[in-house]
């Protein structure tokens, strides 16, 4: 992923660098935060410059003037590099950021917040490590880590219990994602093991969690945004998922000064 970046970026050459930076000069760059977050990403720094050293760890929380990391090399490089740097570490940082608002707002509850498949495409293990920073529970990666039967699938395949039987020999715990009693009296019949509450209120899901009563594990998704999470929580789930943790995350602002040495 950081080669593709830098290839994205560079090419051939940093024209403008390569022209004004004398070939042997020496610099070091610190990056600061500007406001208040969850950090996440800096691992990469390893993988951009030879001598990186880290102030902060992924998942700590920085406030605005916190050192993040500090790095000394060729001119040229610091300044050919620093911009897929910081694309990197805002993106995943903002990520984390949302994650932690999202954990903090349900403190207390016992529930479990999780990220989804809704990634940016390419970038998704970065996005995940970012959302783990954060403190939320990583979903399935992947379309080949898990089962997880959705409602597209349910159509296809004629009902509930035609899209359950079907999985079984596949020997994986089977989720089914359900909208209505009755297809959540199917899916506990055919031994699902997590049931996807989808799109229902707070007040529905509460409702059929009552029913569930254990039998399955519950997850709740659809329309989870920071202002109602914690009343899908107070429902009664084991875990809460948000596609908005990924695909709605905000870069946040950190800031990069390099220096002659």
């Amino acid at each position: 992923m950081v080669a593709a970046a830098l290839e994205e970026d560079v090419r051939a050459g940093d024209l403008t660098t390569n022209a004004v930076i004398p070939s042997e000069m020496l610099a070091e760059a610190r990056f600061v935060a500007r406001e208040p977050m969850t950090l996440a990403g800096v691992e990469l720094l390893s993988l951009l410059y030879d001598h990186a050293t880290l102030g902060r760890e992924s998942g700590a929380r920085l406030k605005p003037g916190d050192e993040i990391a500090t790095v000394r090399g060729s001119a040229r490089v610091l300044l050919t590099r620093e911009r897929v740097t910081l694309n990197f570490l805002q993106r995943l940082s903002g990520i984390a950021t949302l994650a932690s608002k999202f954990v903090a707002a349900i403190d207390g509850t016992g529930v479990r917040m999780l990220d989804t498949r809704k990634t940016t495409p390419g970038l998704r293990v970065l996005e995940k490590m970012a959302a783990s920073a954060g403190g939320v529970v990583n979903h399935r990666m992947g379309l080949w880590d898990a089962v997880l039967i959705k409602n597209n699938h349910i159509r296809l395949a004629g009902g509930v219990r035609a899209a359950v039987e079907r999985t079984k020999a596949l020997n994986l715990p089977i989720e089914v994602e359900v909208r209505a009693r009755g297809e959540i009296e199917t899916a506990l019949e055919c031994g699902a093991a997590r049931l996807l509450l989808d799109n229902m209120t707070p007040e529905q899901a509460a409702l059929e969690i009552r029913f569930i009563a254990k039998r399955a594990e519950t997850e709740i998704s659809g329309g989870v945004t920071l202002a109602n999470v914690r009343a899908y929580a107070e429902a009664g789930p084991d875990f809460i998922s948000s596609g908005s943790i990924t695909h709605s995350a905000v870069a946040v602002d950190i800031n990069c000064g390099i220096y002659a040495v």
